[in-house]
């Protein structure tokens, strides 16, 4: 199996729960307020923001090391793309 298939192959599945996770991220921002004005009944509403901002902050190093793998890989098929045309001259 040639180099650049492979590589094509795992850029693939790297972008593609990337793209999942962007989803989810955006899926959680929708039910995210920048501000709350809450009285004593409203507590939990509160707790439901917290639990937002604490899945949304897990969240950030998977969508940062898939981020930078997809963009590494797209780099390494550039190369080897490249390396390829220039040792069939």
């Amino acid at each position: 199996m040639e180099p650049m298939y492979v590589v094509f192959a795992l850029w693939a599945v790297l972008t593609t729960a990337l793209v999942i996770v962007l989803i989810y991220r955006s899926a959680l921002s929708m039910h995210e307020d920048n501000q709350l004005f809450l009285d004593e009944a409203e507590q939990h509403l509160e707790r439901e923001q917290q639990d937002i901002v604490r899945r949304m902050d897990q969240l950030r190093p998977f969508v940062n090391i898939l981020g930078m793998g997809s963009g590494l890989l797209v780099l390494l098929m550039a190369g080897l793309w490249l390396w390829r045309g220039w040792n069939s001259m």
